[in-house]
């Protein structure tokens, strides 16, 4: 333990520091903006949804402004001045992320925190197809979104996010090393979720010689806004009524345990620790303390690996 214990680890910890969350529209990306802006970050948001404007994802509920909101808010509550900026940006278009760079540059001189959520594959994935089944222009566009797009928005905030030691880069998928061993079908969803892995692990090497750490991170069975209303039809506040259709839906976490754990690494002096690590926000919280919105800490890879995987019952006791 590092002595950050309590339901929102790493509160207060980051006054001063500058984040960029490429994603942030909803979900994990959305939360962990969230709570770095808690901890008093300034946080850039990026996406392609905005209040005039919808992305493929067809989801208009969430926009990046929204999302800035959120975090300047939450930076208010918590007292440490933490602050949201929405710029709307397609991670695919090499100008406009050298533009966001270039403006973070202008405005703060620094970058401490690079955070890779960008994603919006899912509409696009074939999920009982084989490969050669899957429409490869879809395919290809999965790749492009969960693999290029990170690539990109890495070769321009990279420059910046060395220029001080204590960087700290974040890639997000959906998977522990561990879990991902197994084919997480189809094809190109497991080539997707698996790169940014990979990507850590390199991104660790080449950080090391400026004190700069890169790590994969990934949250659990994520009750996302799309997971609770489209796939279980459900809201938050009712969400155990979606165990009815899927009894290990109760191992499912809000998106708030995810931003809890950024929160947590960002503020750690020892982050260095977990160069090229593949983190999920269940094992963090044992290593931290912090907790879900409820109190609880679930360990949902673990749970799926030795419960659901085992074609055992589902009971969540013991993992959270």
């Amino acid at each position: 333990m590092t002595g950050r214990t309590g339901a929102a680890a790493g509160a207060g910890g980051l006054t001063g520091k500058i984040a960029l969350v490429a994603g942030a529209t909803r979900g994990a990306g959305r939360a962990m903006a969230v709570e770095l802006g808690r901890a008093g970050a300034t946080v850039y948001v990026t996406g392609r949804t905005t209040r005039e404007h919808t992305s493929e994802v067809g989801r208009t509920k969430e926009t990046i402004e929204g999302t800035a909101d959120l975090v300047t808010a939450a930076g208010t509550e918590a007292g440490t001045g933490g602050t949201g900026v929405a710029v709307p940006t397609d991670h695919l278009d090499p100008e406009r992320v050298r533009a966001l760079v270039e403006r973070i540059e202008r405005d703060h001189g620094r970058l401490d925190v690079l955070v890779n959520d960008i994603w919006g594959g899912d509409v696009h994935v074939e999920w009982d197809k084989k490969m050669w089944e899957h429409d490869l222009d879809k395919g290809l566009r999965i790749l492009r979104l969960g693999v290029e797009s990170h690539i990109v928005t890495s070769r321009y905030a990279l420059p910046l996010l060395i220029r001080n030691p204590g960087g700290l880069v974040v890639e997000v998928t959906d998977g522990t090393q561990e879990y991902n061993r197994r084919y997480r079908e189809p094809f190109y969803y497991d080539l997707a979720k698996s790169a940014p892995l990979r990507m850590a692990r390199a991104l660790a090497e080449e950080l090391k010689e400026y004190d700069c750490t890169a790590v994969c991170l990934t949250p659990g069975w994520l009750r996302s806004e799309a997971m609770l209303d489209t796939y279980f039809k459900v809201t938050e506040d009712d969400w155990l009524a979606g165990c009815e259709q899927d009894p290990h839906f109760a191992i499912s976490e809000t998106p708030t345990f995810v931003g809890r754990a950024l929160a947590a690494l960002a503020s750690d002096p020892d982050v260095a620790r977990w160069n090229g690590a593949s983190l999920s926000s269940g094992g963090l919280a044992k290593e931290y303390g912090f907790t879900d919105v409820d109190g609880s800490a679930p360990d949902a890879w673990r749970y799926l690996m030795e419960v659901d995987q085992e074609s055992k019952e589902a009971d969540v006791t013991g993992y959270r």
